[in-house]
């Protein structure tokens, strides 16, 4: 299959060899779990339990909200001992809605509903059951996988994209997914590709996955399935990249892949999937790699949903030196974080304990305008443009050099040669526009209050002024009534 060529991109060290050929391990139950109720883009779920209730695992925690969001389940049985805010997983720390399960050990599942022929099933009962089951994009992005589903659908999705890139060093959570349940995932692949009516099935696997790349090859033998081997480059795995690199389309500016009929899904969603239509799971575990020059053992293990980082850490026999920064997924997009009895949420990817000759920090220097950064970036922006309006505040000029498209990737940062931490700039910037935007939205709501209450206003004046026309013109009619009658009788 012709490949498409990438611009942009870089070649960070993979570190993948520290945790490649270590097997998914389970991880040990843990004695208390903390389920967030936002472990998705979207609405928080809605608990239906409370404190006090004995659950069974996969039972239902917290109902989706709305039409952007996704439900949460028990990842084992248990009872809730506590609802409210704990620490989340994300580099401010803020506690947020928290469900906390004490499991009672027997780890015992509530009653499932498999299914013997899942190809049978109707694309909106696919689908339906991907949403009963909490499923969202396990490759980062955590949207609800079923509104994916169904948004593509009615686009008229052509191409059906699995990625099996996993671009970002130290992870390997998808590769070693790949070549022990290569089965399973083709098997969600083709459900998926029901669910969408796609004509193409594509999976892309980066060339430093050989043997992923055999299994699923393997598996996907006398399907529709087609495994097709990609260049090892960073961000590979990105939902854009991929999709020009496999197609030679590109997603325009503000747009979706939906809008040049594409649907990208992570390989680790499509295991989900199919464990839930064929066996009636939800998604309460996930595999995450442990790993970094300050764990002691690297692995990847399957992890419950709620468990805190440290167990995990702790099941890699701890560091074997002091870890100079711990990062929830890849180290270049992953998120910085302090307190290691975060839990692990839907989406994450990986545990890093990295050493201070790891994260090799530098003191930023001036811009010397090298361009090297608008070479790396794989979106084709201006990355020293952008970043010279950031730092005087003008970011409409950052917005018109294109910030809103940058995928905050960091190919920037890691080759600029003055060690200036351009993606930091860039991510501050549009948590910068997404406040202004909130602050407008709530002045255009608040606006819309303030003019409805003075039309309600003026509505209840105008009918009162009305009903005095109508009263003063029925007292005239009256009077005018009444001298006519004494008039006549003067008359007699």
């Amino acid at each position: 299959m012709k490949l498409f060529d990438l611009r942009g991109g870089v070649h960070p060290e993979g570190r993948k060899d520290l945790s490649a050929e270590r097997h998914i391990r389970a991880l040990p139950l843990p004695k208390k779990l903390f389920v967030p109720l936002q472990q998705h883009i979207g609405a928080p779920a809605t608990p239906v339990v409370k404190v006090g209730d004995h659950v069974l695992k996969g039972q239902l925690l917290a109902a989706a909200q709305g039409t952007v969001s996704s439900s949460v389940h028990a990842p084992t049985s248990g009872v809730i001992v506590a609802m409210g805010d704990f620490p989340a997983p994300h580099p401010s720390g803020l506690p947020v809605p928290t469900i906390t399960l004490e499991s009672d050990g027997e780890d015992k599942w509530i009653a499932t509903e498999s299914v013997d022929d899942p190809f049978a099933l109707s694309p909106e009962n696919i689908a339906a059951r991907v949403a009963v089951a909490g499923i969202v994009g396990l490759g980062g992005a955590t949207f609800p996988a079923a509104l994916k589903l169904n948004l593509s659908r009615s686009s008229g999705v052509q191409t059906l994209i699995m990625n099996g890139g996993e671009c970002e060093p130290y992870l390997t959570c998808d590769d070693r997914i790949m070549r022990e349940r290569a089965g399973q995932i083709v098997e969600g692949i083709r459900l998926i590709a029901i669910a969408v009516a796609a004509k193409e099935v594509l999976v892309g696997i980066e060339d430093n996955k050989p043997e992923a790349i055999a299994a699923m090859q393997a598996a996907a033998e006398g399907s529709a399935v087609k495994v097709v081997t990609m260049p090892s480059m960073y961000p590979m795995g990105s939902e854009k990249q991929i999709i020009q690199v496999l197609t030679g389309k590109e997603i325009p500016a503000g747009g979706r892949p939906a809008d040049i009929g594409v649907l990208v899904h992570n390989v680790a969603t499509a295991f989900a999937v199919q464990q839930a239509i064929r066996y009636g799971r939800p998604l309460i575990s996930r595999i995450v790699t442990v790993s970094g020059g300050a764990i002691k053992t690297a692995c990847n293990v399957e992890a419950l949903v709620g468990t805190p980082v440290q167990e995990l850490i702790d099941f890699a026999d701890g560091y074997v030196q002091p870890a100079a920064r711990l990062v929830l997924g890849g180290p270049m997009m992953g998120q910085q974080f302090t307190n290691t009895e975060v839990p692990v949420v839907k989406g994450t990817s990986g545990v890093l304990a990295l050493t201070a000759k790891e994260i090799g920090q530098a003191e930023a220097s001036p811009c010397i305008r090298c361009s090297t950064c608008v070479r790396a970036c794989p979106v084709g922006l201006l990355p020293l443009e952008m970043a010279s309006r950031i730092r005087v505040s003008d970011l409409a000029g950052a917005v018109a050099f294109g910030l809103k498209d940058c995928i905050a990737c960091g190919s920037c940062s890691y080759v600029c040669p003055a060690h200036i931490p351009l993606v930091h700039y860039f991510n501050y910037a549009k948590g910068d526009l997404a406040g202004q935007e909130r602050a407008k939205l709530k002045q255009e709501a608040t606006k819309k209050l303030a003019d409805a209450r003075n039309e309600r206003i003026a509505r209840i004046e105008r009918e009162r002024a009305e009903a005095a026309a109508k009263r003063k013109a029925a007292r005239e009619a009256k009077e005018r009534a009444a001298k006519e009658a004494a008039a006549k009788v003067e008359v007699v």
